[in-house]
C-alpha cells in the first residue's frame, strides 16, 4: 500500500512541516496533500515543497471548487506540476459544503454534481491544448454566456504546454458522485472510508466504470484512504485528542440539515451519537458535543496506541480495497512506524 503524508491546511500561523514532508520522501512515502477550508490555501505550500523536495508526489485534498473556477484551477495545477519537473501534482477536487460555498466564497450552492462534471472536462481540456476551449455545461459553460455577460468572450488555448495527463481525484462520499468519481477521475478521496467498507462502495465505483467505457477497473484506479496516526502508550486518551475534531466536523461543519460528516457517521451506524453531537455542539456545549463521540468510531478512523497495536491494526487498512493511505500525524515516531508498516504489511 502506497503511504501519503497530511499536512492539512494552517492553524492561525502558517507552519508548513518541511522537515517531516522530507523525512517522508526518503521513507518512501509516495505523495504529500495539503487542504484548504477558510484560511490558508492548498496550493501554494504544496508549490514551496515542490522545491524541497524530488520525488514525492503533490496533491491537493482538496482545491474547493467554489475558490477558483475550473480554468484557474488547471493553470494552478500545471503551474506546480511545470515547476517541480512534471509527473508530481495530483488535482484533487471537492465541493466543499453550502455554509463555506455560499458564505466565504460567495458563490451559489447549486448542483454540485453538475458542477464536478463540468470542472473536471474544461480541466482536462486545458491540460491537452487540442483546440481553444469550449464548454457547453450543466452549470459552467466557456466562454461565458450567462447573465451580466458582454458577449464577446473568446475561447482560448493555454499558453503553458501543461503535462497533458495531470490525474483528477475526486473527494465524495455519496452513490451519485462515487460513480460520477469512477468514469470521469483518476482516483477517489474517499470520505468516511474505513475497513470493511468497500463492499458498499464497489458496485458504485464498478457502474461508474461502466459508464466510463474506457477499460477503467480497479486495477487502474486509485483510492486514498485517510487515517489518524498517533503512537501513544493509553490508547483512550490518545482517542480522547482526537474527539473534539470529530465533534467540530460533525457538530458544526455544515448546516443542520446538510452536514457530510455527520451522515458518514449515521451510515456507519453511530445515528445516535451523531445526533447527539450535533445537538449539544449547535447548542455551544462543545465539551459535552466531543465527550459525546464514541471511542468505537474514532478508533474505526484512526491507528493509535503503542506500535505493536499500529502495525497490527493497519494490516486491516492494507487489505481494505485501497490502494493507499495518507497518514494524517504530525508525529515524527508516526510516519517511521507506519512506513514499516507498509513494507511489511
Amino acid at each position: 500500500m502506497k503511504l501519503g503524508l497530511s499536512i492539512g491546511y494552517s492553524k492561525a500561523r502558517m507552519d508548513l512541516p518541511v522537515a517531516l514532508v522530507q523525512r517522508a520522501e526518503q521513507l518512501g512515502y509516495d505523495s504529500v496533500w495539503s487542504a484548504e477550508a477558510y484560511g490558508s490555501d492548498a496550493v501554494t505550500p504544496l508549490a514551496f515543497l515542490a522545491a524541497v523536495t524530488k520525488r514525492i508526489r503533490l496533491g491537493t485534498g482538496i482545491m474547493q471548487l467554489a475558490a477558483r473556477t475550473p480554468a484557474n484551477a488547471a493553470m494552478c495545477a500545471g503551474t506546480v506540476d511545470a515547476l517541480a519537473g512534471g509527473g508530481r501534482f495530483i488535482a484533487g477536487l471537492g465541493v466543499s459544503g453550502p455554509q463555506i460555498v455560499e458564505g466565504w466564497y460567495g458563490q451559489p450552492w447549486g448542483r454540485p454534481y453538475y458542477r464536478l462534471k463540468d470542472t473536471v472536462a474544461i480541466m482536462r481540456k486545458i491540460f491537452r491544448r487540442e483546440e481553444p476551449v469550449t464548454h457547453d455545461g450543466k452549470e459552467i459553460s466557456l466562454p461565458y454566456h450567462g447573465e451580466g455577460a458582454a458577449g464577446v468572450g473568446k475561447p482560448l488555448k493555454s499558453i503553458l504546454h501543461m503535462n497533458p495527463a495531470i490525474p483528477i481525484f475526486l473527494a465524495t462520499g455519496n452513490e451519485s458522485t462515487v460513480k460520477l468519481t469512477a468514469e470521469i477521475a483518476d482516483g477517489w478521496l474517499p470520505m468516511g472510508f474505513v475497513p470493511g467498507c468497500m463492499d458498499e462502495y464497489r458496485p458504485w465505483l464498478e457502474e461508474g466504470f461502466r459508464r466510463a467505457g474506457t477499460g477503467k477497473s480497479l486495477e487502474n484506479f486509485e483510492i486514498q484512504a485517510t487515517a489518524h496516526v498517533e503512537v501513544a502508550g493509553d490508547v483512550k486518551a490518545a482517542l480522547a485528542r482526537l474527539k473534539p475534531e470529530v465533534a467540530l466536523y460533525v457538530g458544526g461543519m455544515g448546516h443542520k440539515d446538510k452536514n457530510f460528516h455527520k451522515d458518514q457517521m449515521i451510515r456507519r451506524g453511530f445515528g445516535d451519537a451523531a445526533d447527539r453531537i450535533q445537538e449539544l455542539y449547535l447548542a455551544h456545549r462543545k465539551e459535552e458535543a466531543t465527550a459525546a463521540v464514541p471511542d468505537e468510531w474514532v478508533d474505526m478512523k484512526s491507528l493509535v496506541g503503542p506500535p505493536a497495536r499500529i502495525r497490527q491494526r493497519f494490516r486491516a487498512w492494507a487489505d481494505s480495497g485501497a490502494t493507499g493511505l495518507t497518514v494524517r500525524s504530525a508525529q515524527p515516531e508516526a510516519i517511521e512506524i507506519m512506513a514499516e508498516a507498509a513494507r511489511h504489511a
